[in-house]
Protein backbone atom coordinates (compact mmCIF):
# COMPACT_ATOMS: atom_id res chain seq x y z
CA UNK A 1 0.00 0.00 0.00
CA UNK A 2 2.45 2.23 0.86
CA UNK A 3 4.37 1.82 -2.54
CA UNK A 4 1.64 2.86 -4.46
CA UNK A 5 1.28 6.13 -2.66
CA UNK A 6 4.71 6.82 -3.08
CA UNK A 7 4.76 6.04 -6.36
CA UNK A 8 5.32 8.93 -8.82
CA UNK A 9 2.66 9.85 -10.85
CA UNK A 10 2.82 10.59 -14.72
CA UNK A 11 0.38 12.98 -16.07
CA UNK A 12 -1.94 12.31 -18.31
CA UNK A 13 -1.43 13.58 -22.35
CA UNK A 14 -4.04 15.52 -22.05
CA UNK A 15 -2.85 17.86 -18.83
CA UNK A 16 0.62 17.89 -20.77
CA UNK A 17 0.34 21.59 -22.35
CA UNK A 18 0.52 22.06 -26.21
CA UNK A 19 4.15 22.85 -27.43
CA UNK A 20 2.83 26.49 -28.46
CA UNK A 21 1.77 27.30 -25.05
CA UNK A 22 4.94 26.39 -23.81
CA UNK A 23 6.60 28.11 -26.68
CA UNK A 24 4.98 31.37 -25.42
CA UNK A 25 5.22 31.14 -22.41
CA UNK A 26 8.77 30.96 -22.63
CA UNK A 27 8.60 34.06 -24.74
CA UNK A 28 6.55 36.29 -21.76
CA UNK A 29 9.09 34.92 -19.59
CA UNK A 30 11.97 36.35 -21.34
CA UNK A 31 10.35 39.77 -22.50
CA UNK A 32 9.51 40.33 -18.94
CA UNK A 33 13.35 39.52 -17.58
CA UNK A 34 14.29 42.18 -20.78
CA UNK A 35 11.65 44.42 -19.27
CA UNK A 36 12.95 44.26 -15.63
CA UNK A 37 9.76 43.13 -14.30
CA UNK A 38 8.45 40.82 -11.52
CA UNK A 39 5.43 38.86 -12.34
CA UNK A 40 3.57 40.64 -9.76
CA UNK A 41 3.94 44.01 -11.54
CA UNK A 42 3.24 42.28 -14.92
CA UNK A 43 0.43 40.92 -13.36
CA UNK A 44 -0.91 44.49 -12.44
CA UNK A 45 -0.24 46.28 -15.08
CA UNK A 46 -1.63 43.68 -17.31
CA UNK A 47 -4.91 43.61 -15.56
CA UNK A 48 -3.98 39.87 -14.09
CA UNK A 49 -3.67 38.11 -11.33
CA UNK A 50 -0.03 36.74 -10.27
CA UNK A 51 -0.74 33.29 -10.66
CA UNK A 52 -1.63 33.40 -14.12
CA UNK A 53 1.10 35.56 -15.23
CA UNK A 54 2.84 32.39 -13.46
CA UNK A 55 0.66 29.72 -15.71
CA UNK A 56 1.06 31.53 -18.70
CA UNK A 57 5.27 31.03 -18.59
CA UNK A 58 4.69 27.84 -17.55
CA UNK A 59 2.57 27.09 -20.54
CA UNK A 60 -0.68 25.72 -18.51
CA UNK A 61 -2.54 28.78 -19.46
CA UNK A 62 -4.56 29.82 -22.29
CA UNK A 63 -4.51 33.60 -22.65
CA UNK A 64 -7.15 35.51 -24.44
CA UNK A 65 -5.42 37.77 -27.21
CA UNK A 66 -7.29 40.28 -25.53
CA UNK A 67 -4.83 39.65 -21.82
CA UNK A 68 -2.11 38.91 -24.68
CA UNK A 69 -2.34 42.44 -25.72
CA UNK A 70 -2.03 43.76 -22.46
CA UNK A 71 0.97 41.97 -21.68
CA UNK A 72 2.53 43.20 -24.66
CA UNK A 73 1.49 46.80 -23.84
CA UNK A 74 2.78 46.22 -20.12
CA UNK A 75 6.04 44.82 -21.46
CA UNK A 76 6.18 47.31 -24.40
CA UNK A 77 6.13 45.42 -27.50
CA UNK A 78 3.58 44.33 -29.94
CA UNK A 79 2.01 40.73 -30.39
CA UNK A 80 4.10 40.50 -33.68
CA UNK A 81 7.29 40.59 -31.85
CA UNK A 82 6.10 38.79 -29.23
CA UNK A 83 5.17 35.83 -31.79
CA UNK A 84 8.16 36.23 -34.39
CA UNK A 85 10.44 33.91 -32.11
CA UNK A 86 7.83 31.50 -32.24
CA UNK A 87 7.95 30.66 -36.58
CA UNK A 88 9.87 26.95 -35.87
CA UNK A 89 7.03 26.46 -33.23
CA UNK A 90 4.46 23.09 -34.53
CA UNK A 91 1.14 24.38 -34.59
CA UNK A 92 -0.40 21.28 -35.43
CA UNK A 93 -2.97 20.05 -33.30
CA UNK A 94 -2.22 17.81 -30.70
CA UNK A 95 -5.24 15.45 -31.38
CA UNK A 96 -6.36 16.41 -28.09
CA UNK A 97 -8.90 18.12 -26.36
CA UNK A 98 -9.96 20.07 -23.40
CA UNK A 99 -12.66 18.96 -20.82
CA UNK A 100 -15.08 20.99 -20.11
CA UNK A 101 -16.01 21.15 -16.38
CA UNK A 102 -19.48 21.52 -16.79
CA UNK A 103 -21.67 18.32 -18.46
CA UNK A 104 -24.24 19.90 -20.79
CA UNK A 105 -28.13 19.32 -19.81
CA UNK A 106 -29.53 15.91 -21.94
CA UNK A 107 -31.72 17.43 -24.54
CA UNK A 108 -34.34 15.79 -25.99
CA UNK A 109 -33.98 16.21 -30.11
CA UNK A 110 -37.88 14.51 -30.95
CA UNK A 111 -39.33 18.26 -30.90
CA UNK A 112 -35.83 19.57 -32.83
CA UNK A 113 -35.39 19.54 -36.35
Amino acid sequence: MLHAMTAKRSTPPSARPAPISVALGKRVKQCRHEAEKSQETLAFEAHVDRTYISAIERGIANPSIETLANVCYALNVTLAELFAPLDGVSLKPTGERRVNTATPPHIKRTHLR
